[in-house]
């Protein structure tokens, strides 16, 4: 999970002024003073400096017609094609098609924690780069479509970088993207895998950040769309079909609880706004629902400021195996806590050996085999259910964000085979492996 936090001055392409193409979107608005801004590679509101979200005309009519046109649609986020930023004709166009990820209603891990009510996992690995990073990029690929850009780009902390890297190779983009250099094998090998440019910055994510909005206002950085920078608006947006389907899934209704690991807090705040979305349109009903952040322990500026009843966000240094939610200084922390708060929801931490627990612990009762930040979210959710904070009879949702494969080395010191024998029926019985 990765996010520009310092606002810098966008470069220009030739779409700046004609007008484009992205459905029923109509404008860019500051969340923090409401400035509408034309529609554009911009992040930052020019009246306030806050950040900037796209805003739409939505479809408006019978809730019944709308919910049978996006059942109707292709099995991945285009089926909300209406209520995303991209053209009409965006399912035709060279793209990865993330989405329409399993919901597994996990009986076992329920009866784990002491859940009587639904418990579900939002599976996200099951996406083309096997993490919920395909669903914002391809959002992304659109705008820079409609604004001319020839390169994407972005700062990662590993699942971004990977999914920037295919979707750039799918739809014909040079890529150049940034990674903290002591990030996972697993992430490093498959975000250089598709041919793109990966340069690794001696730092934290929070040094890769600084550096990329240098580059994003130097010459260098002309014709280059820079996912989670200029087209952070429209890339963000496509956290919100994480909700969409949940709801969907569902049968049209939203869950009581989710459980949303925190980075930059982006996700999290799109799942809310899309649930909102939802109520708006009539295509569920308007029930109150609680939003839980997960943190991991080594980086958890979110969770200290929600304990100490802050609202601002104080930066830390991150020190944790949870690489892909290790931003010390989250851009979206404050809208994190507002939902949290708003909703009735918390946000709390796990320790590095709690995250090995969780995905553990997800493995061995679902076979969902989660990268460390479904350790997280599944930690927590164990962590506030202990606590009396998670109601154990309400409908929960946990999300797990990506593949456990890409994050081997969290799990690998404590994992192998249960036994090494010889090849005979004496050395099994020998090794207690007979029943």
């Amino acid at each position: 999970m990765a996010a520009q936090t310092v606002a810098s001055t966008a470069h220009t392409t030739t779409a700046d002024t004609a007008p484009v193409d992205l459905g029923t979107a109509v404008a860019l608005s500051c969340r923090e003073c409401g400035e509408r801004t034309p529609l554009g590679p911009v992040f930052a509101c020019a009246a306030c400096f806050g950040p900037l979200e796209v805003a739409y005309e939505l479809p408006a009519g019978d809730p019944e017609a709308l919910r049978k046109a996006i059942e109707a649609g292709p099995e991945n986020i285009w089926r909300y094609a209406p209520l995303l930023p991209v053209p009409a004709d965006v399912a035709t166009k060279p793209n990865l098609n993330p989405g329409f990820t399993q919901l597994i209603k996990a009986d076992r891990l329920a009866a784990e924690l002491g859940v009587t009510g639904e418990l579900y996992v939002k599976d996200d690995s099951g996406n083309p780069t096997h993490s919920f990073k395909d669903r914002v990029v391809a959002i992304a690929v659109e705008a820079a479509r409609a604004f001319g850009f020839t390169t994407l780009s972005c700062s990662s902390t590993g699942n971004l970088a990977g999914a920037v890297g295919a979707a750039a190779a799918r739809a014909g983009f040079r890529s150049c993207v940034f990674i903290p250099h002591d990030l996972e094998q697993g992430k490093v090998v498959m975000a250089a895998v598709y041919g793109g440019d990966l340069v690794g910055i001696e730092g934290t994510y929070d040094d890769v950040n600084r550096f990329c909005s240098e580059l994003i206002g130097d010459p260098i950085g002309e014709g280059w769309g820079f996912t989670n920078v200029n087209l952070r608006p429209y890339y963000a947006e496509g956290s919100k079909t994480l909700a969409y389907e949940i709801c969907e899934q569902l049968g049209w209704r939203i869950p009581d609880q989710i459980v949303i690991p925190v980075a930059s807090g982006s996700q999290l705040t799109k799942i809310d706004k899309g649930l909102k979305e939802l109520i708006g349109l009539g295509l569920v009903e308007d029930k109150p629902y609680r939003i839980f952040a997960a943190q991991a322990e080594g980086c958890s500026p979110v969770s200290a400021a929600f304990k100490a009843g802050h609202d601002v966000v104080r930066p830390v240094k991150p020190d944790t195996i949870v690489k892909s939610l290790a931003i010390g200084n989250p851009a979206d922390g404050p809208y994190v806590l507002d939902i949290a708060r708003r909703t009735g929801g918390a946000v709390e931490d796990v320790t590095d050996e709690q995250v090995v627990e969780g995905i553990k612990l997800l493995a061995r009762t679902e076979g969902v085999f989660a990268e460390t930040a479904g350790g997280v979210t599944v930690g927590v959710a164990k962590k506030l259910l202990a606590a009396g904070v998670l109601d154990p009879a309400l409908t929960t949702v946990v999300i797990n964000t990506g593949d456990g494969l890409k994050t081997l080395d969290a799990v690998s010191p404590t994992t192998g085979p249960t036994a090494v024998i010889r090849p005979s029926l004496d050395a099994f019985r020998e090794a207690g492996l007979a029943g």
